[in-house]
């Protein structure tokens, strides 16, 4: 990697890569219901020696790791094993790299990282595991190069709506949270926070990562909490990231 040019946003962190830097070959860590997108951060707690060997591998390089759902949900695919059709286990086809941007190591010999969205990317194909034995794609970020622009993003949200599903929601499933603090967050702070700490299942998971802007994840959001909440179905059908 070449050194990277200071950046002309303020509101962008000088350690984020730009569009250049963004690796071809990426490694990915595949976890049902779990997901990222860019701007979030994802807190990981990795204890497998192939996933320590990948982490420690992307330290030494890029830094960045792609998340990914598999395609059966209920777990992870990454051990390698085959399927019925002799290959890997299969994962979603888009996924969200993000760069390491901190991590702890434990005296039980676990990495606790924290995980910072940069980019959404569409699996080109899949490599050989790598030597430490944990999997790798070709990924193609172009079609979400868009992702990287999320500080000047403008968000069309109905908080007013938001506000009312989400307490609906929470007091559906007796849940308590930081009013105050969802109050001042911004609305593409909060859509992002939202979608990623909710408990939705892996198809909803994966509807709020493809959708294809923070506008739409919001339509999409609402539209999730209200069903949950009231059994009403969606007003119009999410759109979505091709």
């Amino acid at each position: 990697m070449t050194d990277r040019p200071p950046s002309n946003n303020p509101a962008r962190s000088p350690f984020e890569p730009n569009f250049e830097q963004l690796p071809e070959a990426l490694p990915i860590f595949p976890l049902s219901g779990v997901l990222l997108l860019p701007g979030g951060k994802l807190p990981l707690n990795v204890f497998e020696p192939r996933y320590l060997a990948m982490i420690f591998d992307s330290l030494a390089g890029h830094r960045m790791i792609g998340m990914v759902q598999p395609v059966q949900p209920g777990g992870y695919a990454g051990d390698g094993l085959p399927t019925g059709d002799g290959g890997p286990p299969k994962v979603q086809r888009i996924g969200c790299a993000g760069r390491i941007s901190s991590f702890n190591e434990t005296e039980d010999g676990r990495l606790l990282l924290a995980l910072s969205g940069v980019c959404r990317f569409e699996i080109g194909r899949e490599l050989d595991l790598a030597p430490g034995g944990y999997r790798r794609v070709m990924s193609i970020f172009a079609p979400f190069r868009g992702d990287l622009d999320h500080a000047d993003e403008l968000v069309d949200l109905d908080r007013e709506r938001l506000m009312a599903a989400l307490a609906a929601y929470f007091r559906s499933r007796n849940l308590s949270t930081d009013w105050e603090a969802v109050k001042q967050a911004a609305d593409r702070n909060l859509i992002t926070s939202l979608s990623m700490v909710l408990p939705f299942g892996p198809a909803e998971k994966q509807a709020l990562l493809e959708a294809a802007d923070t506008t739409a994840r919001a339509k999409l959001l609402i539209a999730l909490l209200e069903m949950a909440s009231f059994g009403q179905p969606p007003e119009t059908t999410p759109q979505r990231a091709n």
